[in-house]
């Protein structure tokens, strides 16, 4: 019964293929494919990937920048039954060496530019931009004619963001993803005539699989970046060529400032797609003002659960601006307590989801996998209020909530109160080590007004918070660290500021 039921990325892609072989799959820079043409770079990338000994489950991973290669050989990959190890481009050092080895991958697609910040003895293989790169090997290879995966084999291994500890890597079969995908066209209202801008990187998996995959299963024609660059999204708008783009809040923040904003002709934009954190009101306001026929979709989750877990959709935005929406298709979410008991809606819980988009567990950690699925739901480690119409808000992270005083503070609520300031461009807040407080509430902020000060800041925020919420102490920086998908690496804020 092989291949009757297939439920493989591969089974995706194959399908949209022979729909609409003729059909604009896939623009990069000044190279073009058809969906046909796609279908045959990925069979001949397969061959190419097998012919390097790799066999059925080996892992390879993948260190590159967007590129349309970066696309070819991930399908590849699922295509041959490898699994497919995606790789921050940015880590290096004992980060980089720790992904690449705890996967153990026998092979690593990497960009020619970052190839050397890889551990030596990894087999590495240019993913383009090389004369015996993958890409240019596409010609000699033949049409793969070797066995495929099924459903239930590991087609990715995803690596948490790793905001609070080392990350580890979520065990993604095709089946989970091929649900995953469903839930994204249903919930994100994604159309085979829709022209989406996939900018941010592909090797998270928000831009891949929330985005890219799905609007390839429905037939779109998509167009890869390097980067969120605003001057690049408004010529594709403009010329007809754009009209969905996803990005954090903080890209939508820089396109909306940006100069051009304000004169170029960007009704053709329909679709805004946002996740990793709220969207600031006065930055929705002034987006929606300019495009009035623009809706916004709030998108979140975690890579446990390919990502997509719950949406706010555009007629859902009216006073839930703070909420992430309800669960998609597949997803079912309920807010239980510390012993696993559901609390009843308006009481604040961890977030527990079952759901055939769910990870298989952590490669190589049976530890945390078991901690992890406890009582038989993944655990999130999302706090989070559920009210009467199943409307989800994240109030903070488990780990992110701050004991000041033996008082537990949850960050995003002091968050907000600070986004209320007109002088307050980004904030972040941590919890930092204190004798007399165990942990002191402290704001870590981007100034938008060089006016603003440490006592400014605080005073506000005593008008609205009870004083023990109130942040002790208030740090400027020049920008937050994130990661890939825009979200603030508290992590790092820690380690950098608890030694002051």
């Amino acid at each position: 019964m092989t291949g009757v039921r297939d439920n493989t990325v591969d089974a995706v892609l194959r399908r949209s293929v022979r729909r609409t072989p003729r059909r604009t799959a896939l623009r990069y820079g000044e190279r073009s494919w058809t969906y046909g043409e796609l279908d045959d770079a990925v069979s001949r990338a397969a061959t190419a990937l097998r012919d390097r000994g790799l066999a059925r489950g080996d892992r390879v991973g993948a260190y590159a920048h967007n590129s349309d290669a970066y696309l070819i050989a991930f399908l590849a990959c699922a295509r041959a039954g490898l699994v497919h190890v995606p790789v921050n481009q940015n880590l290096t050092g004992d980060d980089l060496a720790y992904i690449i080895r705890q996967s153990g991958s026998s092979l690593v697609l990497a960009d020619p530019d970052i190839a050397g910040h890889l551990p030596a003895g990894v087999p590495v293989l240019a993913l383009r931009d090389a004369d015996d790169s993958l890409l240019t090997r596409l010609a000699a290879s033949s049409a793969y004619d070797g066995e495929g995966p099924g459903g239930e084999d590991l087609v990715q291994l995803l690596y948490t963001s790793g905001t609070t500890a080392l990350p580890k890597g979520a065990m993604l079969t095709h089946r989970a993803l091929v649900h995953e995908y469903v839930s994204a066209i249903t919930a994100l209202d994604l159309k085979g005539s829709d022209k989406p801008v996939h900018s941010l990187p592909l090797y998270h998996s928000a831009q891949m699989h929330v985005f890219l995959m799905p609007y390839l299963a429905v037939g779109a024609e998509n167009t890869i970046l390097d980067g969120p660059d605003a001057e690049r999204i408004f010529d594709l708008v403009e010329a007809g060529r754009a009209d969905s783009l996803f990005a954090p809040p903080t890209v939508w923040i820089g396109l909306s400032r940006h100069p051009d904003f304000a004169v170029r002709d960007l009704g053709a934009l329909r679709k805004a797609y946002y996740g990793a954190s709220v969207m600031p009101v006065p930055v929705l306001e002034r987006l929606r003002a300019r495009l009035p026929g623009l809706g916004f979709y709030n998108c979140f989750g975690q890579s446990e659960i390919g990502p997509l877990a719950t949406v706010l959709g555009p007629d859902e935005h009216e006073g839930r601006m703070e909420s992430c929406g309800r669960p998609v298709l597949f997803v079912e979410a309920r807010v239980v307590d510390d012993h696993g008991r559901e609390v009843p809606d308006g009481t604040e819980g961890e977030v527990v989801y079952r759901s055939p988009q769910l990870c298989e567990g952590y490669w190589d950690k049976p530890e945390e996998t078991a901690e992890a699925f406890r009582g038989g739901w993944f655990h999130s480690g999302d706090l989070a209020v559920r009210d009467a119409e199943g409307y989800f808000t994240v109030v903070d992270r488990v780990k992110d909530v701050i004991n000041s005083g033996g008082v537990l503070v949850a960050s995003r609520q002091v968050e907000d109160v600070l986004y209320e300031h007109p002088g307050v461009a980004e904030a972040a807040v941590i919890g930092l080590p204190d004798e007399r407080w165990i942990e002191a509430v402290t704001a870590v902020v981007v100034r938008g007004d060089m006016g603003l000060t440490e006592a400014g800041l605080i005073a506000h925020a005593r008008e609205k918070l009870a004083h023990f919420k109130a942040p002790k102490r208030v740090l400027f920086v020049d920008e937050l660290p994130r990661n890939a998908s825009g979200k603030i690496l508290k992590r790092e804020l820690r380690k950098r500021f608890a030694a002051d």
